[in-house]
């Protein structure tokens, strides 16, 4: 597995297992839910190969994937397998929800996360179903398919029941969300689709239920009313899991849950959650209407910040109520622009730039993008150097001016907001379309060109690096050797010995273990600590050479949950050789765990070499373990 040695770093720097307490992904992030923002080390982080960035949004902390995500989550589960049963609605049968963290949400944020975690897993099937019901009305618009064959009415029944049992869809995966039974919510939504309830609100006579009036609503492709009823099945299916018998629950709970919320839902919820979604649909569709170029201006510019703050997943049974409903959407194209935005910034940045890794960065970022990619760009370049930010804030808002003042039109949900996905626009309006996206792209360009940018720190070390002195060509080509002293007295052992087989295996890195006759443990190298764990037995120091240590005071005992350790340095604290890092006591952690301590050099792959010196007793300060570091990597850390 390409990234096993990043994920336990992953998940150390997010503050461990401890911190976590839901973790999913979408299709540039890893999205953790954290007890506690604060004990994530943003530096760590980013110091991790195949992190881009972090960003918090609202109380989920985001790590910055890009378009490998799915194999670095992979990774960071396979590493960590608890973390399975902590992804939204995947907890272990029998399993509690993660217990709540006792911090105050924001409502909206709350509600935000909740619409994310709903219609995530739902995309794949309507982007798919979406793009088959482009590519037919394309053929057809060709005269490529007959409209009337038998053929393209089964190729019609693909595309158009996903949309029609819409509700069925979002009721499995709001009951993950809620953490309830999603067959009984897909039930739920299968009467409210019946065709014989269809048929009965449809007749035009007057329909009840026990006395009360039913309103005549078609729940077909709707959005929000299944959400309503989901909601109140949560609450009645937790109410009568506590009052029935267990015995009995099997029986009586999905019974009683489908005969209370059902008729609930058809008599009062699900009319309000028509009149809701028509109200934010004919709403948001009045401004998408008549908004004309000024409201493209306001919209395309500032989609990139209601992107960020993860405002535009509010719009998504929006978006999808339009496809459904109107069969096109005019919100989408603006996402489409905002990316070609980010995408010409960055190119904009690769244009001006004289520094040949920022350079390199902007290019592959900048073509990340126009493949509908936009967190490297957008995190990784423009809003680092904030000016380029701007600059595509500009350009989306010149091309929103052209898509909402031709009424541009998206005409299928497609799981790609760039190239890839312009399927989905084609129709009437497409060639306004691609005048759109050519604009943002060309005017963020240039905006960038004119607006400038400052190159911040580490940009300038990188170019002072590369432009040294030739006559130090030979001394940079050999290696400098960082010498790891013992952290602790003991008994130095083979690293292999350890009966951890993560630790034994060299998964995380080279290193070296010491059995501790005494519970004083002191920093092997002088450095920065960037990770010091929660629980107090482990802690991470990254060398004045870029030589990432990890020590971990013996095997399992995070399951101690911080008993018996105290930290003495805190994460971001600058120490010395000798520095005192963490007391422990040694004789109530070997009564239930064992206590060997392993010196691991995580970034291993970095360097020449890493050798351990020694095996036997050891004494605090003695030379332990070697690493060969380049002297240009000395230069640029």
């Amino acid at each position: 597995m390409k990234y096993e040695k990043d994920a336990p770093r992953i998940i150390a720097a997010v503050g461990g297992m401890d911190n976590i307490t839901s973790v999913y992904h979408c299709v540039t992030r890893i999205r953790f839910e954290l007890k506690d923002n604060a004990k994530a080390d943003a530096a760590a982080l980013d110091a991790i190969a195949p992190v881009m960035g972090t960003n918090i949004q609202g109380s989920q902390y985001q790590v910055i994937i890009g378009n490998d995500v799915a194999r670095v989550f992979e990774a960071v589960t396979a590493a960590e397998p608890r973390l399975k049963s902590m992804t939204p609605g995947s907890t272990a049968a029998g399993a509690p929800a993660p217990a709540p963290t006792g911090k105050r949400r924001n409502p909206l944020t709350g509600l935000l996360d909740f619409i994310a975690g709903v219609f995530g897993p739902v995309l794949p099937a309507i982007a798919g179903a979406g793009l088959l019901k482009g590519f037919l009305a394309l053929f057809l618009s060709l005269g490529w398919v007959d409209g009337t064959s038998d053929t393209y009415a089964i190729f019609s029944a693909i595309g158009d029941g996903v949309f029609y049992f819409l509700p069925m869809l979002v009721a499995a995966s709001a009951a993950r969300r809620f953490d309830v039974n999603s067959y009984v919510a897909m039930a739920i939504a299968g009467a409210m689709l019946y065709p014989s309830l269809i048929a009965l609100m449809g007749a035009g006579e007057p329909v009840d239920f026990l006395g009360l009036p039913v309103t005549a609503v078609s729940y077909a492709s709707s959005v929000i009313p299944i959400l309503l009823a989901i909601w109140l099945m949560a609450w009645v299916e937790r109410g009568l899991n506590r009052i029935t018998p267990g015995a009995l629950k099997s029986l009586l709970v999905p019974l009683l849950t489908l005969v209370v919320v059902v008729p609930i839902t058809l008599v009062a919820l699900g009319p309000l959650g028509n009149i809701i979604g028509q109200g934010l649909s004919g709403g948001i569709n009045w401004l998408l209407d008549n908004g004309g170029i000024f409201g493209g201006i306001v919209l395309g510019g500032l989609l990139p910040l209601i992107v960020m703050t993860g405002m535009h997943y509010a719009l998504v049974p929006f978006i999808i109520t339009n496809l459904a409903t109107l069969g096109f959407d005019k919100f989408l194209p603006l996402t489409y622009i905002s990316n070609m935005g980010q995408a010409g910034a960055a190119l904009g940045v690769a244009l001006r730039t004289k520094s040949k890794s920022l350079k390199t960065l902007a290019f592959s970022t900048s073509f990340t993008a126009l493949m509908g990619v936009t967190e490297p760009a957008m995190y990784g370049v423009n809003l680092r150097f904030k000016k380029p930010f701007v600059a595509g804030m500009i350009g989306s808002a010149a091309g929103g001016a052209i898509s909402m003042g031709f009424g541009v039109k998206a005409y299928v949900l497609a799981a790609n907001g760039g190239i890839p996905g312009l399927p989905a626009l084609i129709g009437p309006t497409f060639v306004w379309a691609l005048v759109g996206l050519a604009v943002a792209f060309v005017v963020s360009t240039v905006a960038t060109l004119l607006l400038g940018f400052t190159e911040d720190a580490e940009v300038r070390a990188e170019d002072a690096a590369a432009a040294a002195p030739a006559a130090s060509a030979s001394r940079e080509s050999q290696a400098h050797v960082v010498a790891l002293r013992s952290p602790l007295n003991g008994t130095a052992v083979e690293l292999s010995s350890v009966s951890d087989a993560t630790f034994a295996e060299g998964v995380l890195g080279k290193g070296t273990a010491i059995v501790p006759s005494d519970g004083h443990l002191v920093a092997p190298v002088a450095g920065t600590v960037v990770m010091m764990f929660a629980t107090g037995h482990a802690v991470a120091i990254r060398s004045e050479e870029g030589v990432e240590v990890l020590l971990h005071v013996g095997i399992d005992t995070v399951n101690l949950k911080g008993t018996g350790f105290t930290a003495l340095v805190a994460t971001g604290d600058t120490v010395t050789v000798g520095q005192p890092l963490i007391d422990f006591d040694l004789a109530a952690i070997s009564a239930d765990y064992d206590p060997v301590t392993v010196m691991i050099v995580t970034n291993t792959d970095d360097f020449d070499s890493v050798d351990a010196l020694t095996t036997g007793a050891t004494r605090r300060g003695d030379e332990l373990l070697t690493v060969a570091v380049p002297t240009t990597q000395e230069v640029t850390s």
